[in-house]
């Protein structure tokens, strides 16, 4: 068994710590690979929040969803996107740097505040990989999203 760099940061226990768990990978809803790696990255497609299978956070921000909704929706799927990278790599402990999300918010047409819906996502990143966590993003408005969900993400995430 290899031991471990000692200096490095133990995001498998930081996850633990602040009281998170990965679940386990949610089936995909097509005919997709929900993660794939290609050299040092890991694409992980689309995640909605989806809860031990069920769809949870389902309508329009701003519309039948709160703003606190939306950014509890996007911290779902934030878990569900590292659910499928670590069924890539094994093991959060590989991630390098966290590149970027892509947050896809069902908005109703007087909604503008997709980016502090994504901030959701973008703060479970920082709080469990600290400055690996930074990343580039968008947030983007939506009309509709596979089975009304609020939101879908999508991430990138460097790896060793």
């Amino acid at each position: 068994m290899a031991s471990r760099d000692i200096n490095k940061p133990d995001f498998e226990k930081r996850l633990k710590d602040l009281g998170l768990t990965i679940p386990q990978p949610p089936a995909p809803m097509g005919l997709y690979v929900p993660a794939v790696r290609t050299g040092s990255l890991v694409f992980c497609s689309g995640q909605g929040p989806s809860v031990e299978g069920v769809l949870k956070y389902v309508g329009k921000v701003g519309g039948t969803l709160t703003l606190e909704d939306g950014i509890q929706a996007a911290r779902i799927c934030a878990l569900n996107c590292l659910a499928e990278v670590r069924s890539v790599i094994g093991s959060l402990n590989s991630i390098r740097r966290i590149v970027h999300l892509r947050g896809f918010v069902n908005s109703a047409p007087d909604f503008f505040d997709q980016p502090k819906v994504v901030n959701g996502a973008s703060q479970l990143m920082l709080d469990v990989f600290g400055e690996t966590g930074r990343h580039a993003r968008a947030a983007l408005g939506t009309a509709n999203l596979p089975s009304n969900i609020a939101v879908e993400l999508e991430m990138v995430v460097e790896v060793e």
